[in-house]
């Protein structure tokens, strides 16, 4: 995700805090994925920031209108809307399965929305909380990474033989030539990170909030445990290669960072 937003957007500064401490969001409680929400949004918003994007699948599933709410007037944008609509837009059948985490799927988040969008669709939810933990590791390929994505998705496409499969979690797409073998050639898969950047822009222009520039803008990155493990998954997400010495631990309780050892 924010790969795609600074392609589209390189003037603009990023905060990014990934909370490591509490990973994964998509088998908590909707009341601790709501609380752990709201304790990271008060951490950015207190860094000023213009424009909170929240991209996580769960959290935007879970606490997106809560956020908007308790943080207004700054601009929320969420996951799940950009991903629906992108879903919509590549579906030639109507026939979309959305592969997410377990709270993902329980909160039905996408499946109302492509369902707002295109009231004709037939949409499926299959949980894959597997995946997360493969992307995790750094397993996007191979054949353990190969059987678990055909177990999860065989009986899906013999089913419901949808011709649109949205990855509904912005770890999935570190698996995406994995999934695709998966479900074949004749299988659109659908990524939220391009429309949510999109989404962000257009926020951003009408609001007359674009940096302007000159020159490309800068990058904070803050966890909330484990400066190494973050620098090292995060080089696969963004990749580029990332030290443990440019993650910032920072304890939600406090909103007080510390610059990680090396």
């Amino acid at each position: 995700m924010l790969k795609a937003l600074r392609a589209l957007l390189p003037r603009e500064h990023f905060l990014y805090l990934g909370d490591t401490a509490r990973l994964p969001y998509g088998t908590k409680s909707r009341d601790s994925v709501v609380r752990y929400s709201i304790q990271a949004a008060k951490a950015l918003i207190a860094r000023d920031i213009k424009c909170l994007v929240v991209a996580c699948n769960t959290a935007s599933s879970v606490a997106i209108d809560t956020l908007r709410e308790q943080f207004a007037p700054v601009p929320v944008i969420g996951v799940v809307e950009p991903g629906a609509e992108a879903g919509c837009a590549v579906s030639a059948s109507g026939r979309i399965a959305v592969i997410a985490t377990e709270g993902t799927v329980r909160e039905g988040a996408y499946q109302r929305a492509i369902l707002r969008i295109r009231p004709d669709a037939r949409v499926t939810a299959q949980p894959c909380p597997l995946f997360v933990a493969l992307a995790e590791e750094g397993w996007s390929d191979g054949p353990i990474v190969a059987a678990v994505a055909h177990r999860y998705l065989d009986g899906l496409l013999l089913r419901d033989a949808p011709d649109t499969l949205v990855l509904g979690c912005t770890h999935f797409p570190v698996l995406a030539a994995a999934l695709q073998s998966a479900v074949g050639v004749g299988v659109a898969l659908v990524d939220s990170a391009a429309t949510t950047a999109l989404a962000l822009h257009g926020q951003l222009q009408r609001e007359s909030m674009l940096n302007p520039g000159p020159g490309r803008g800068s990058l904070t990155l803050m966890a909330t445990d484990s400066a190494e493990r973050f620098a090292r998954v995060g080089s696969v997400f963004l990749g580029e290669s990332l030290g443990p010495e440019q993650v910032q631990l920072i304890d939600l309780a406090t909103s007080e960072v510390q610059p990680a050892r090396g």
